[in-house]
C-alpha cells in the first residue's frame, strides 16, 4: 500500500537552507523483536534515513557505541519496557 501524505514540514539542512518535504504517517518501523508507528519526511533521491529518539525509545533499542550498531535493550530482551517516571 502506498504511503499518502498528511502533512509538510520545513527542515533546516547542514548548509543552512530551507526545504520543504512531504510527512507520510503511519509508517510502522520493524526492528528485531520490536516495533512502533511513526510520521517520516519523504526525502528525496538515496538520501540516507534517519532514526529518531522518539522511535528508537518507543522500541526499547539502543546504540551500542564500539559496535556502532543498534541493539535490543540488554536489561529487556525479550520485551519493550518504558520508564513512566
Amino acid at each position: 500500500m502506498p504511503l499518502l501524505p498528511v502533512e509538510k514540514r520545513k527542515a533546516e539542512l547542514a548548509n543552512g537552507h530551507i526545504v520543504e518535504y512531504d510527512v507520510v504517517s503511519p509508517v510502522e518501523v520493524l526492528f528485531k523483536n520490536r516495533r512502533c508507528n511513526c510520521s517520516a519526511m519523504v526525502l528525496p533521491g538515496n538520501s540516507e534515513p534517519l532514526l529518531g529518539a522518539i522511535p528508537l525509545e518507543d522500541m526499547d533499542v539502543l546504540v551500542h557505541p564500539q559496535r556502532q550498531e543498534l541493539i535490543v535493550n540488554p536489561e529487556h530482551p525479550y520485551f519493550v519496557q518504558m520508564k513512566m517516571k
